[in-house]
């Protein structure tokens, strides 16, 4: 049943007036009575169309500096009121208040303000109150009231006004209650996550507005959705859409290639790294990155932190990949990049990142704040007879920040600032370094010389042991396992260096 109503009364107050003219010069055609107030009131004014003010319905001028202006009976009790109840229409009757059938209002832009870095004084100001109300009353009657509360709306009302002459039916009105609803409950949670920084309240709240529903989730049969802006974080300049699978390294490769300064490419395969090379010019960072595993490349995700060139384009294009990610491109490196067809090729924007990371888990929700630390040599403290030299300690400290972004249990080789290799995930670490060894081996790496880090402690002396007979000098680990001291032995008795940073950077 379609419950048709025309709109007779309409009660139109707006922040933005932005694309209000066609829907008012519609109502005032159509012959709807309009109610407005302040600033609204005058725009209608000026468009030489009848308007009623609220205070001249209530009786009441608008007090407190604006802060009141419509939380009285006649404004709500017309917007509640049921039709189908006897006993409302009497009172409205009884009370002279008049049905109001459609509400046009938005909020005070609290959450812009915010972000204004304004003062509390005017942040708190900006929390609306009459305008909350009126979406909340006209959306619970959704059965006989039209509610709008965004702009974004205007030009569907617009369409329904003019192709059913002034009426809605059910289904259209609680579509713009579901809208509605969405719009407040944002708005209360802005305002909630505002006061909720300082003494947190337990409690878990996050509201996203804007989405984009993918291909599909991590496989074919699952649903997916990314809610955010990738818009905001990117410039697409060609290729298919990012698929769920893709968003995931992007935001590893994100995450990694940030640890970063000099000219860094970086190669990722199901979040983890399987080549990065920092040097001087980003066409020797690639062709070194590559060197690490081209065969776990195909298919993989590239990033950079520096422009990409024409030469650096025609080496990368020589390969299959996913996604590739640059601060910038030249305009001929773009025309060499778009010879491929299925590439995906993305400009990175300055976007602030959350510090936070959540996710679902059992019955609930778990979050913490994001990994935020690395330790530069300047936390690496040596505990072994042989102090590793400056080149190993940046070695050391270019294999950290690889470890920090890999699949835990692992552990990284790097040699002149270039992953070796890695041994990446595994149920032991000691699986994970004879994994490394073999792959630094299959494609033709030398570790003499090499030094090697660990997300974690090791629990027994195997591994260093290990890493020493393949050719390793410095030893990179956090500490804190009750066997360090067989750890740290082994290195004295193979004439290598350990250091240990405190932090651990486990990543499941």
């Amino acid at each position: 049943m379609s419950h048709p109503i025309r709109i007779k009364n309409a009660l139109i107050s707006v922040y933005y007036k932005d694309n209000l003219e066609p829907i008012i010069r519609e109502l005032n055609r159509l012959g709807v009575k309009i109610y407005s107030t302040g600033g609204t009131e005058t725009f209608i004014s000026a468009l030489g169309i009848d308007v009623i003010a609220v205070e001249d319905l209530t009786s009441y001028p608008s007090i407190l500096g604006g802060r009141v202006k419509t939380l009285h009976p006649k404004i709500f009790g017309g917007i509640l009121a049921r039709r189908n109840f006897d006993n409302d229409e009497q009172q409205l009757a009884q009370y002279e208040i008049p049905e109001i059938d459609l509400v046009i209002v938005d909020l005070y832009p609290f959450e812009e303000t915010v972000k204004s870095n304004a003062e509390e004084d005017d942040i708190i100001e900006k929390i609306d109150i009459g305008g909350i109300s009126l979406i909340r009353a006209a959306a619970k009657n959704f059965k006989d009231v039209v509610i709008v509360a965004s702009k974004k709306d205007y030009s569907e009302l617009e369409s329904i006004l003019k192709a059913q002459n002034g009426e809605t039916t059910i289904s259209q009105r609680r579509a713009f209650a579901h809208k509605a609803f969405n719009i407040s409950s944002h708005y209360d949670t802005c305002i909630f996550q505002y006061f909720n920084q300082e003494e947190p309240l337990p409690v878990f709240k996050e509201s996203i507005q804007t989405s984009q529903v993918l291909r599909y989730g991590e496989n074919p049969h699952q649903k997916g959705v990314f809610y955010g802006s990738l818009d905001a974080m990117f410039t697409k300049l060609h290729g298919k859409e990012l698929s769920y699978n893709n968003l995931v390294d992007v935001d590893a490769a994100v995450a990694l290639i940030d640890e970063f300064t000099e000219p860094t490419i970086a190669i990722l395969k199901h979040t983890n790294a399987c080549g990065i090379a920092s040097r001087t010019f980003i066409k020797e960072a690639w062709l070194d990155a590559l060197a690490c595993d081209p065969i776990s490349a195909f298919g993989g995700v590239i990033i950079a932190n520096d422009e990409i060139d024409a030469e650096t384009a025609a080496e990368i294009s020589k390969i299959f990949y996913e996604v590739l990610i640059a601060p910038a491109y030249t305009d001929e490196a773009i025309q060499i990049l778009k010879e491929k067809k299925n590439r995906i090729i993305l400009i990175r924007q300055k976007v602030e990142l959350p510090v936070k990371q959540f996710k679902t888990l059992l019955n609930g929700v778990i979050e913490q704040d994001k990994d935020a630390v690395i330790e530069g040599p300047d936390q690496m403290r040596t505990v072994t007879l042989r102090t590793p030299t400056e080149h190993e300690l940046r070695d050391l400290f270019f294999a950290n920040k690889v470890v920090k972004h890999t699949k835990s249990n692992t552990v990284v080789f790097a040699k002149n600032n270039q992953l070796i290799a890695s041994g990446v995930g595994q149920t032991s670490r000691v699986d994970s370094l004879k994994q490394a060894v073999i792959k630094a081996k299959s494609f033709g790496f030398d570790l003499q010389g090499a030094v090697m880090a660990s997300d974690a402690f090791f629990p027994f002396p195997d591994c260093v042991e290990l890493a020493a007979d393949a050719g390793v000098l410095a030893v990179l680990q956090p500490g804190g396992s009750i066997n360090d001291k067989l750890s740290i032995d082994m290195c004295d008795q193979k004439n290598i260096s350990m250091v240990i940073t405190g932090v651990r950077h486990f990543k499941h």
